[in-house]
């Protein structure tokens, strides 16, 4: 990924298993983009929290140091994963545990998908793919995409802006 360009991407919890189910899962991400766009590493357009994976819209604006900043927050967000595992179900945590030698256990796949969004027809489809995941017949999490807490749907149908990292793709264009 380029600094400063605008992505869509998606990152799948390993095997797709349901972890960002509950709440408290979610609420890490929502924590680590609001950490990461307060600092200006990143400008978040619009986004879904699913139980098992997460799309952005996304602009990385710097490195986090001598880490990309994807890198960084699937790295935070992981061991914060593991961290609120051990407390709350640490039976569950052996679903991610693997034999790799940098590490015991995987809550990401490798190699998330990212595909820049060069022109406004592109941006709208995947505004429409992103708000309407929560609807679709595999998920069923709400009937209106606006409805779903974990995205920037209400923002973008309603005008109702609840996070402080999330800007408006369509003051970039």
């Amino acid at each position: 990924m380029k600094l400063g360009e605008i992505y869509f991407w998606t990152a799948s919890i390993n095997k797709w298993q349901n972890l960002l189910l509950h709440d408290g899962y979610k609420e890490i991400i929502i924590d680590s983009l609001g950490f990461l766009s307060s600092h200006n590493k990143i400008d978040v357009f619009s986004f879904v929290i699913m139980p098992n994976h997460i799309h952005l819209i996304w602009r990385i604006n710097e490195d986090n140091g001598k880490e990309s900043v994807k890198g960084s927050f699937l790295k935070y967000t992981a061991h914060q994963f593991k961290k609120k595992l051990l407390v709350e179900n640490s039976k569950e945590l052996n679903k991610y545990k693997v034999k790799k030698v940098n590490k015991s256990y995987e809550f990401w796949q490798r190699d998330p998908l990212a595909v820049p969004v060069y022109s406004i027809d592109v941006i709208n489809q995947k505004l429409d793919y992103i708000h309407n995941n929560p609807v679709t017949e595999n998920y069923a999490l709400v009937q209106n995409p606006a409805d779903y807490k974990y995205s920037s749907a209400r923002y973008y149908l309603e005008g109702i802006n609840e996070f402080s990292f999330l800007k408006d793709i369509r003051d970039e264009l």
